[in-house]
């Protein structure tokens, strides 16, 4: 009921579960997760990390990876692509994965890598996912730092048309479309594929 409004406040009572049940996977994966939500990576990674043991459940890999970039290890995150148990991830937080990783190629200075890593099949794809708005959010961010401003543009402004508020999309376009209005590849409008504005161009 905390974590998203009052995550430290969460966390408090999920490290007073912990010190009641720490054997039970369940407690600790609240333990990990709320201290996530409250910037606690070290915390969330160690709690997160017994989950794992006790269940199993490898459910919580691109959380793991998130905690080692906050934790200045992008190396750690990138390391997590290569897991056993990476393909029998749902798609979901296979894509959530990516988009961590593709953060951490970012932060070893790699722009196109990061962007290659989100060119996947899921990215074109027709139909809109609960996932979709993040990956295109992402892959936005990842062609911005890629030096690519106006492909970011278009992919940011198909964001915009699916987001139901899951991201800061309407900030970053209006903080990118003065600059790209002086831009004379900026004219060209997004393409229109059927019920999703999605851009066809930008890949690649």
């Amino acid at each position: 009921m905390l974590i998203d409004d009052a995550p430290q406040a969460a966390l408090e009572h999920a490290r007073t579960a912990r010190a009641l049940g720490s054997r039970l996977a369940v407690v600790r994966e609240a333990a990990g997760l709320t201290a996530y939500a409250a910037g606690e990576s070290r915390e969330a990674a160690a709690e997160l990390r017994a989950f794992r043991r006790m269940s199993g459940s490898a459910e919580h890999l691109a959380v793991l990876a998130d905690c080692e970039r906050a934790l200045g290890r992008p190396e750690r995150a990138l390391a997590m692509l290569d897991d056993p148990d990476v393909p029998r991830l749902d798609p979901a937080a296979r894509i959530e994965l990516l988009v961590v990783a593709s953060g951490a190629r970012r932060d070893l200075g790699d722009a196109a890598a990061a962007v290659a890593l989100l060119e996947i099949a899921e990215l074109d794809s027709p139909t809109v996912r609960p996932w979709t708005a993040r990956l295109w959010y992402a892959y936005a961010d990842a062609l911005l730092a890629a030096g690519r401003p106006a492909d970011a543009t278009r992919w940011f402004t198909a964001v915009a048309a699916i987001d139901d508020g899951e991201t800061d999309v309407e900030e970053r376009l209006a903080e990118l479309e003065p600059d790209n209005a002086l831009e004379p590849d900026n004219a060209t409008e997004p393409d229109e594929p059927v019920g999703v504005d999605r851009p066809e161009d930008a890949t690649g």
